[in-house]
């Protein structure tokens, strides 16, 4: 089985060379750079299934180097950072980030979280090449835009369908409200983000049995929602 390749960015040395010999004992190959203009360089010559980026490097920190790269790619990106105010996670997630740790860290929990979103973008791979995915009490069915829940076929708009499709083939994955209006919408910018609440609402009161306590599009507070059960 190929290694899967992880970029480390990191202007501290001694993290760089600890996690690069830690992940490569691991099973992973490795390629390090040690402020943002290097890792986005590397990034774009090596292409790797995941990056681990600091927040605070030289030349152009992590966030503008996750914004840079989201421009091109959905790879995963897990953010370190000394920072552990909730407005930094926030920032991170927005850009789009798939995760967050905090130095100092446990480095066997930043190996199951690498583990487990390499895992669950295995899983998305495979849900995105289908056209149905069915969950418990629901079938979506992509190429004739259907929905059925509870064994009955319901009626959604076309905007409620792009929204229930995105969110169900990305399970778990949390999306901002900006990212849901340029994936949907298909703008990068709109005042009005309650736009997404008003879609959120009326889609769930068409699938959800208790609107209060949803069991499919969960709310993840001050940062958007995601699908919160996997696909049969």
């Amino acid at each position: 089985m190929e290694r899967k390749k992880i970029l480390i960015a990191d202007d501290e040395p001694k993290i760089l060379k600890f996690l690069a010999g830690f992940l490569q004992r691991e099973g992973f190959a490795v390629a390090t750079a040690a402020n943002g203009f290097d890792a986005l360089a590397e990034f774009n010559r090596w292409q790797p299934d995941l990056l681990v980026l600091d927040v605070m490097m030289p030349k152009m920190d992590g966030y503008e180097v996750c914004r840079k790269i989201r421009e091109q790619s959905n790879v995963p990106i897990i953010f370190l950072t000394a920072k552990n105010e909730t407005f930094d996670k926030i920032m991170g997630l927005t850009l789009g980030s798939d995760d967050y740790l905090t130095k100092p860290f446990d480095s066997a929990e930043l190996l199951l979280r690498i583990r487990a979103i390499l895992r669950r973008v295995a899983d998305n791979s495979s849900v995105e090449n289908k056209d149905v995915i069915k969950v418990p009490g629901l079938v979506i069915n992509r190429a004739t835009r259907t929905v059925e829940f509870e064994g009955k076929e319901i009626e959604l708009t076309p905007k409620e369908f792009d929204l229930l499709w995105l969110l169900a083939s990305h399970p778990n994955q949390v999306f901002t409200r900006d990212q849901l209006i340029y994936q949907i919408w298909d703008t990068e910018y709109c005042e009005d983000t309650g736009i997404v609440t008003t879609l959120v609402k009326r889609l769930r009161e068409k699938i959800e049995l208790d609107t209060a306590n949803p069991r499919y599009i969960k709310t993840i507070r001050g940062v958007g929602y995601k699908f919160g059960v996997k696909p049969c």
